[in-house]
């Protein structure tokens, strides 16, 4: 018997979006039209190009509720957090969570002009930043989840560094989804002024050990300015009982720099939007991600690379592995606008696939509007390499051991790109975990 489609969706109301008189004016604003976008736009199913390969059919949104804003525990309490005490150590953090939003900022921080609050406080003392960022970097007719994200987030947080400010120590953030049949939604801005620099880990979590489900879902805009430089590590770690949505976007001004590391390890199923727009001449942009899928997980990446101006360069590598019934999707696409020449564009997908009932579809594609421009794609998927593993064994390593040795060496290339040795050492423990 076939499984029912979802047909409504969520069922939420107009009335469930905060509009309090304390609201200020452009969140009101930006929260009434991300309202009507969400109403023009029909829920994603598997005959949309974007969904083909996603089912929702698992999740009944029906039933889930909007956070009631109740205290939600001790966030250091929550398993399946990367981001431990040791690692943020006394620099800058934030933890959202369906109470609110706590941040502490270091003094070094508070010295350089670094500006990081809730988007509510943000919106009432710098309007001006706030609408540079809001809803121009995703729009919220960019998908059912994120207008639904741009409408129903009652919290998200505002990260701004000014001109020129080279901030030398690391930021922090955690955003939770501890609560079942709830819909925990989000929004995150990144404003890099020109020249400056900036490092920011976020984690997005939850609990393990739940029978019951729920939903996250989190709408990133960035923006790196001219000359600008940003390294962002972006983690993923819910439990088993999380359905996670996404619309994460960077726009990248002349002669800005990004470094973005994408980690997936948790979650029921996850569907994420990663776009990198190249708007200004001189720009890159280095995009890595790693995932490790097990049981029934099902984990999606839609990737895009736009190259909107000359002389940019673009570069993404997203591997994965899979063992159990777990399944992933990695669909890419490199766009060269017309006029955009001189243009370096890459982008690979290699999957290491450890159970024969694991699946990895893998499909990179181009769309170049003009000559004199140089792009290159690929994609595989394989095997543990038995030459590998025979060679370890017969020097002595047991083979459980030398698998494991060999899907470490597999990821190395993206554990390379995660600056701080302790992170490396807990997603890997993570993934040692999975594999027993």
């Amino acid at each position: 018997m076939a499984r029912k489609q979802p047909e409504r969706g969520f069922v939420f109301t107009k009335d469930m979006i905060e509009q309090a008189d304390s609201i200020p004016a452009i969140l009101r604003d930006f929260r009434s039209k991300s309202w009507q976008a969400y109403q023009e736009q029909s829920f994603p199913t598997i005959k949309d190009e974007a969904w083909r390969r996603t089912s929702l059919s698992g999740l009944d949104f029906s039933v889930l509720q909007l956070p009631n804003g109740k205290p939600s525990g001790d966030i250091t309490e929550l398993s399946g957090k990367v981001l431990t005490d040791d690692v943020i150590g006394k620099n800058t953090r934030a933890i959202l969570s369906p109470a609110g939003v706590d941040i502490k900022l270091s003094a070094k921080s508070k010295k350089a002009g670094l500006i990081i609050e809730s988007l509510v406080e943000a919106s009432e003392r710098y309007p001006d930043l706030v609408s540079k960022v809001l809803g121009k970097v995703i729009s919220p007719s960019d998908g059912k989840f994120a207008a639904a994200a741009a409408a129903f987030a009652k919290h998200g947080l505002f990260i701004y560094v000014p001109k020129g400010v080279q901030l030398d120590e690391s930021i922090f953030s955690i955003s939770s989804a501890p609560w079942l049949k709830t819909a925990h939604f989000y929004q995150i801005l990144v404003y890099l002024e020109e020249g400056s620099s900036l490092t920011y880990f976020h984690e997005s979590l939850s609990p393990e050990g739940k029978s019951e489900s729920s939903l996250a879902a989190e709408n990133i805009e960035i923006i790196v300015g001219k000359n600008a430089n940003l390294k962002f590590i972006e983690l993923q770690s819910y439990g088993d009982q999380v359905w996670s949505f996404g619309h994460h976007k960077a726009i990248i001004e002349k002669d800005g720099y990004l470094d973005w590391a994408i980690g997936a390890l948790g979650s029921s199923l996850t569907k994420h939007f990663i776009s990198v727009d190249l708007i200004g001449k001189g720009a890159e942009g280095r995009v890595a991600g790693l995932f490790f899928a097990d049981k029934n997980q099902h984990l999606t990446y839609n990737t895009l690379q736009r190259h909107l101006a000359p002389r940019t360069t673009s570069d993404l590598l997203f591997k994965g592995a899979l063992t159990g019934k777990s399944r992933s999707v990695w669909r890419g696409m490199i766009y060269v606008a017309p006029g955009a020449q001189h243009i370096d564009g890459y982008q690979a997908n290699r999957n290491l696939v450890l159970d024969q009932n694991a699946r990895s579809d893998s499909i990179p594609g181009l769309e170049i509007l003009n000559n004199d421009v140089r792009c290159t794609h690929g994609s595989t998927v394989g095997k543990i390499d038995q030459e590998q593993l025979f060679y370890l064994l017969s020097r002595g390593i047991p083979k459980k051991d030398a698998e494991q040795l060999i899907i470490q060496g597999f990821f190395d290339e993206v554990f390379s790109r995660y600056d701080v040795p302790e992170i490396k050492d807990q997603m890997w423990q993570f993934i040692q975990m999975k594999l027993q």
